[in-house]
């Protein structure tokens, strides 16, 4: 079942640990897309700018990526510097040029509408929703946040919270938007504002996922070497909704198992700078690491 992601098409130059990249392929769009097409087509909607380099457009068309959504305004494209301290778990943002994404106005091109499973990257929150009243009869629609929204736009996220099938947060995204330390009950009052489905990322803890059925948790897969952690979560939102469009269902034991295959997803990802370990990554590696994690957690 057709997949539609609508967010940021970047260029990143990251320093961490590990090394130092400049003018690489990120943004919330591209992550998720990546990950999600092992599973499910995958439709994109986003900006670049006339200096978007087309080798990366080529990178995304090569995975069967639809980029029929991406325009291309003139300007520059969203740019994001980053840098990440010893332990990787602490980032600092050198800079943010929104270039041609701020007066980005997402509009579905007509073979994108019909789409099944949609997920709204972190954009604005009334963008969100215009996004959600041109998608025709989806499934499960999905969404991500950040604490710019919850401090600045407080009333329209609540709106689009309501409109939505699933929320998927970081942990301080969680507490922020809620006030409230204890991720169960921050869950529980997030699940009452509309979405019935609540998925809160932990970093290097793993996932938790709240929903009828209660509480599930999900490990981070132990890695021996992290060059990257960029885009980690939305890679990771990716496995999530494209796993769970391979199953054409999102019922508490589908959306168990797609919570896995998500955490395999960003396990990868970050084993290199930008989406450089998705070029080459296979389906049975993806498969494999699925059962790895099955066994990690069988006792």
């Amino acid at each position: 079942m057709s997949v539609l992601v609508v967010g940021s098409v970047a260029l990143d130059d990251v320093e961490a640990p590990a090394g130092r990249v400049q003018g690489v392929l990120g943004g919330a769009a591209c992550y998720f897309a990546v990950a999600a097409r092992y599973f499910s087509p995958v439709r994109v909607v986003g900006v670049v700018g006339t200096d978007f380099p087309r080798e990366h457009l080529e990178f995304l068309e090569s995975r069967g990526i639809d980029l029929g959504g991406i325009v291309h305004a003139e300007g520059s494209t969203f740019r994001w510097g980053g840098r990440y301290l010893e332990n990787l778990n602490e980032r600092e943002t050198l800079y943010t040029e929104l270039g041609v994404f701020e007066g980005f106005r997402p509009e579905l091109p007509r073979h994108f509408r019909d789409s099944v499973y949609v997920f709204l990257a972190n954009i604005h929150p009334t963008l969100q929703r215009n996004v959600l009243q041109q998608a025709e009869a989806p499934v499960l629609t999905a969404m991500d946040t950040m604490n710019f929204w919850i401090e600045s736009e407080a009333s329209e996220l609540e709106l689009t919270l309501a409109a939505v099938d699933a929320i998927v947060i970081n942990d301080e995204e969680a507490h922020q938007l809620t006030g409230i330390r204890n991720l169960v009950k921050a869950a529980e009052a997030i699940r009452e504002r509309g979405p019935r489905i609540v998925i809160i990322k932990r970093g290097e803890s793993g996932a938790l996922l709240f929903d009828e059925e209660g509480i599930f948790s999900a490990p981070a897969f132990p890695l021996q070497q992290v060059q990257d952690p960029t885009g980690a979560g939305d890679s990771f939102a990716g496995g999530l909704i494209g796993a769970l469009a391979r199953e054409g269902s999102s019922g508490p034991e589908a959306l168990r198992r797609a919570i896995i295959y998500g955490s395999v997803m960003a396990s990868f990802g970050v084993e290199r700078f930008s989406l450089d370990r998705f070029r080459d990554l296979t389906q049975d590696e993806v498969e494999q690491r699925f059962e790895e994690f099955r066994a990690l957690t069988r006792f």
